[in-house]
């Protein structure tokens, strides 16, 4: 027993000094966007939109391929069940909510996490590993401002953007079914997708994914500052970015579904 509880406040205690960690480099990174620019401290923007195109530009193909492909999974699964009521025109309900509400906005990021929150915690830890940190504090260059600011930019630019792509093309993609094998009319699909997608899915969604990307950001930052031990530990920093940001994800969507969709 004494073990067993031993360990359970040994994680719980290891998950609180984390968390509290986060959120100060979170606030730290708040500040150089939002207040230090007034101070007379410069954003990089030039490594800001270099950071956008490698995270945003440069996922479009996966996100669409994916997402697309999303979209007609739901719009053949809802169709098996739909078809036997004589209800298949409620596949435009069904995907469109569930795109935009939920699985737009949660598999973009998911993606992102693994694509590009792994890099940046890969990125960081190389150069924390090869002291280049050590080496920024030493010509007075706050590491945050420098490496996290940029990238916690891009994030937050490129994600909303990129939820909107996953959104129109995971309805195209129950779209594609409908017509082509449903057989249903493109303006009666059009107009049902239409009346059951409100503004306030579209905006929760995006609200979201400005919450996700700060998430992916902080926790790529946070584990690449958190190596150690040379290259075994970057591997292992970015494995744990990976798995703490889809987790976070996953619960930050559950906390937002609760507060916009319990009532």
């Amino acid at each position: 027993m004494r073990n067993i509880f031993g360990k359970t406040g040994h994680g719980f205690y290891s998950f609180i000094a984390h968390l509290a960690r986060i959120l100060k480099l979170s606030g730290q990174s708040l500040y150089w966007i939002f207040i230090a620019p007034f101070k007379g401290k410069r954003i990089r923007w030039r490594l800001t939109f270099i950071q956008m195109v490698r995270i945003g530009v440069d996922a479009v193909p996966i996100v669409s391929i994916i997402t697309f492909s999303v979209g007609l999974i739901i719009a053949m699964q809802a169709a098996y069940q739909l078809e036997r009521f004589g209800a298949s025109i409620y596949v435009a309900d069904l995907v469109g909510v569930s795109i935009t509400r939920e699985l737009g906005p949660l598999i973009t990021a998911i993606i992102i996490a693994g694509r590009s929150g792994s890099a940046i915690a890969a990125e960081i830890g190389t150069m924390k590993v090869a002291e280049e940190i050590d080496a920024l504090k030493t010509m007075a260059l706050n590491p945050i401002g420098f490496l996290v600011v940029p990238r916690t930019l891009a994030m937050i630019i490129v994600v909303p953007c990129l939820t909107i792509l996953a959104d129109f093309l995971g309805i195209a993609g129950g779209f594609s079914l409908a017509v082509f094998s449903l057989k249903i009319p493109f303006i009666a699909y059009f107009n049902e997708t239409a009346t059951a997608i409100l503004l306030k899915d579209f905006l929760t969604g995006l609200v979201k994914s400005l919450v996700f990307a700060v998430i992916i950001s902080q926790i790529g930052a946070y584990q690449g500052f958190s190596v150690s031990g040379g290259a075994e530990g970057v591997g292992k920093s970015t494995t744990a970015s990976v798995v703490s940001s889809i987790f976070l994800i996953i619960f930050s969507d559950l906390i937002f579904t609760m507060i916009f969709f319990s009532a």
